[in-house]
């Protein structure tokens, strides 16, 4: 059984302040992000060995951005986001 059968896909953004490496200018960014949140239930088809997995499963967010361009009109270059999780667990009940 595959992982993804435990979870519901869905996207969203967050903005976040990076400074660009080039012309060293601070501006907010919208990165995005892949939302992996845990089924209520297992699926009807699981066997022991994905039961196993399922109870260890937990929500979380990975970042899908790895690159941004800058705002700053005479800038403009891209440069990669650094100082940000990859990944972030999300808690429940938050």
């Amino acid at each position: 059984m595959d992982e993804r059968n435990f979870y519901r896909e869905s996207q969203t953004t967050k903005p976040v302040t990076l400074n660009c490496p080039f012309c060293k200018t601070a501006d907010t960014y919208d990165l995005r992000w892949l939302v992996r949140k845990k089924i209520d239930r297992l699926p009807p088809h699981a066997d022991e060995r994905a039961r196993a997995i399922f109870k260890k499963a937990q929500s979380y967010m990975v970042l899908m951005d790895d690159k941004v361009a800058c705002k700053n009109m005479r800038c403009r270059k891209r440069f990669d986001v650094s100082g940000i999780r990859t990944t972030a667990f999300l808690v429940e009940g938050a």
